[in-house]
């Protein structure tokens, strides 16, 4: 499998997930100011221009973090990284899977900003800020007692979760009022698989400032 992504984006929750499944992958830098990876055109692969893509068997690519997060979980059932497909547990996975992906991911992206697909002017920030302050309560809230997002364990909403306090921290918005996710965010950042990606990862991308 080929995993390509950018530092810092929606795709470090694949990478994480790779990670933790064991399988054999290969992670292929994206340099998303030029749409470019290693080989070339980044867009012959993903022709929506951005990450996460997952490129599997018969030069299947497939694209969606949420989409990817569960095709990674499935190669690996022993793993429980989603439960068995039906069960209650799959079903509250998913509810996360797409709570992250519609009501976190999507409102973390600015529509006021320069170059960068995250927030970067103090109106934008603010606007954003606003706008998944409410989102991230109602998350805060679901994780008080608990380490994990479903059944007391990590799995595939977990990943993608993380990146969305990756960009708080990123961001500077900071934990007030979140105590739950500030836990959250700590203990992930303890788990081998999420030090690993980070080191490999390195220095979260910044689209150039187009706009000067």
């Amino acid at each position: 499998m080929q995993l390509f992504y950018a530092s810092g984006a929606s795709s470090l929750a694949p990478h994480i997930l790779l990670e933790e499944s064991g399988l054999d992958y290969v992670a292929e830098k994206v340099n998303l100011d030029v749409k470019t990876w290693s080989k070339g055109n980044y867009n012959v692969i993903n022709p929506k221009s951005y990450v996460p893509s997952l490129r599997i068997e018969n030069d299947t690519v497939l694209t969606e973090c949420a989409v990817i997060l569960e095709y990674i979980a499935a190669q690996v059932p022993n793993k429980q990284l989603m439960g068995q497909y039906d069960s209650a547990l799959y079903w509250e996975q998913r509810i996360w899977l797409n709570y992250v992906a519609t009501e976190l991911h999507k409102n973390f992206i600015s529509p006021f900003r320069k170059g960068n697909w995250l927030p970067n002017t103090a109106e934008s920030k603010t606007l954003i800020y606003n706008r998944v302050f409410p989102r991230l309560k109602y998350v805060d809230e679901a994780l008080k007692g608990r380490n994990y997002l479903v059944n007391h364990h990590f799995s595939a909403p977990d990943a993608y979760l993380f990146v969305m306090t990756n960009w708080l921290t990123r961001l500077e918005y900071g934990f007030d009022q979140l105590d739950n996710l500030k836990k959250f965010d700590k203990n992930m950042r303890k788990r081998n698989s999420v030090q690993a990606v980070l080191k490999q990862e390195g220095r979260p991308h910044s689209l150039q400032d187009q706009a000067k």
